[in-house]
């Protein structure tokens, strides 16, 4: 009778054990796709907010640049009341244009030759594919 008794207990234990990981497993699942709906929508009003955000910056800078044009405009029409030539005045406009251009553009080729492949991170890379291919290759495989 003894032993029936604990065979009986130990039966509704594992019952009991089942159902709870089952549980588990279900609250667990719950909590995941909560998790995840809760990501979504954050993500979502992120990005709703960068798009506007983006697309003000874009506004903003043709505003500048009609501003640019208008302001490079007055610049010549500046050297026009100094007595010179229109055309001459706009030239000189021009050329400090193009000038600042030829500089911004050697500077910009330079910071670009400066740039360099992120080493460390390819060689740590490297070694990490490296070491879990030695490590697989000692794992016996498993076929069902």
């Amino acid at each position: 009778m003894t032993v029936n008794h604990t065979s009986t207990r130990l039966a509704d234990q594992q019952a009991s054990i089942g159902t709870l990981v089952a549980e588990a497993h279900s609250s667990f699942s719950t909590l995941l796709h909560g998790e995840i709906e809760l990501a979504k929508l954050e993500v979502k009003s992120s990005v709703k907010n960068a798009g506007t955000g983006a697309g003000m910056f874009a506004a903003a800078a043709v505003l500048l640049v009609f501003a640019l044009i208008f302001g490079l405009i007055a610049l010549a029409e500046c050297l026009v009341a100094l007595h010179l030539w229109r055309w001459v005045a706009y030239l000189i406009v021009f050329a400090l244009l193009v000038l600042l251009a030829g500089l911004f553009g050697l500077i910009g080729f330079r910071k670009v030759k400066r740039v360099k492949a992120p080493q460390q991170t390819i060689d740590t890379t490297k070694s990490a594919v490296v070491a879990l291919r030695e490590a697989t290759a000692h794992q016996p495989t498993h076929r069902a």
